[in-house]
């Protein structure tokens, strides 16, 4: 019984000690007192030595605002950890996105590229297929004289001269006159028809282009039964060659295999203007006259016993002193298509190799941030 009352006289005081010595604190402050700090603000107790000075309001105050402020610390730095993280999520994101973006960009180049590289095959064949005709010029001082094979039949050559520039009036037309050209005449069977012979004169045509050289022929028919009367003639690029070769008549049988015949016809006087082309095709060479005509009617003013036989007149001259080249060129060039083909490669090899890195840089950044976010999770918990 006296243990008991004295027991419940000391619950007693110490609670007037809690009550006077503990200011009015907040429940959740409470938690934060520690023994030390009980047993200063608890006092002396009834059986210990001369009791000790109460704590100051002051001091106890101050306590109290340190707690309220370090409890106020706790949840500032759980709210910066917090901003933190989402601002490195953010960012995170961000990358994610535009590395998904850029892998997509590189893609499409890898797509353009493949079909670069497609086309580009594909250009390079037709082009080898299908070549470009070039045309080029080249001047000339002078020609080899040209070689004019004329088939006359029955018709009688009265004169042949070179001239240059200028043709003077004709003083006795219809009359035998002068012959200053270099002529030969040849008889082989046409390569077209073996079972006819054909006889052809050939003259040397003229050279000097700058001077304007020209050679004009006269020709005379007596009598003919043919509707119409002409005179076939053909030409060849070098009257030098004809002279030089063994076989004459095989000669001329190729030249009119090879190159085209013209007429020009009586009563007129034929102006012929040659040019010369030069064509390479296949690996093959061959040479090629064009030319213009210009024909001028005759006014005859023989005696009428004469115009029964009639005259043929022909001019031959250069146009000008170009030769025209033509050949085939191909346009796609092998050396161009390698370059292009190995810069699409390249193009293609480095957009693979950036897609890899990027995916590689997504993963490590996904995992690094899987890592920050576990960390930070069970730092709050």
């Amino acid at each position: 019984m006296i243990r008991q009352e004295l027991s419940t006289s000391y619950q007693e005081v110490r609670a007037r000690h809690y009550r006077r010595a503990v200011p009015a604190l907040p429940p959740d402050q409470l938690l934060f007192l520690t023994p030390a700090v009980l047993f200063l603000l608890e006092g002396p107790k009834p059986w210990s030595s001369p009791p000790l000075d109460p704590v100051p309001e002051a001091v106890r105050e101050s306590w109290g605002m340190k707690l309220g402020q370090g409890r106020a610390r706790r949840w500032v730095s759980l709210d910066s950890e917090s901003a933190s993280s989402s601002i490195r999520f953010s960012k995170a994101c961000l990358k994610n996105v535009f590395s998904v973006l850029l892998i997509f960009i590189y893609l499409l180049l890898m797509a353009v590229a493949v079909f670069l590289v497609y086309q580009t095959i594909m250009d390079f064949r037709e082009k080898l297929k299908h070549p470009v005709m070039s045309v080029s010029y080249k001047e000339v001082e002078r020609y080899d004289a040209p070689g004019i094979a004329l088939y006359p039949g029955q018709a009688q050559l009265l004169s042949c001269k070179h001239y240059y520039e200028v043709i003077p009036p004709l003083r006795s037309p219809g009359q035998p006159g002068d012959v200053n050209c270099t002529t030969q005449r040849v008889s082989y069977m046409d390569p077209f028809s073996s079972q006819t012979l054909k006889s052809a004169l050939i003259v040397q045509g003229p050279r000097e282009v700058q001077k304007r050289e020209l050679v004009f022929l006269q020709f005379r028919l007596n009598q003919s039964s043919e509707d119409f009367s002409a005179i076939d003639y053909l030409l060849f690029s070098s009257f030098q060659e004809f002279l030089q070769s063994p076989d004459r008549a095989g000669f001329m049988q190729a030249c009119e295999s090879a190159y085209s015949s013209w007429k020009f016809s009586g009563g007129f006087r034929t102006w012929v203007k040659m040019s010369l082309v030069e064509t390479k095709e296949d690996g093959r060479e061959a040479v090629e006259f064009r030319q213009e005509t210009s024909v001028v009617n005759y006014i005859d003013q023989r005696p009428a016993a004469e115009k029964s036989a009639q005259l043929f007149f022909v001019v031959f001259e250069w146009k000008d002193p170009f030769i025209q080249k033509v050949q085939d060129i191909i346009t796609a060039n092998p050396w161009n298509t390698i370059a292009l083909l190995c810069g699409a490669f390249l193009a293609l090899f480095k957009a693979a190799e950036f897609a890899k890195l990027s995916v590689k840089w997504m993963i490590k950044i996904r995992r690094r941030y899987l890592k920050r976010r576990g960390q930070a999770t069970n730092h709050i918990s």
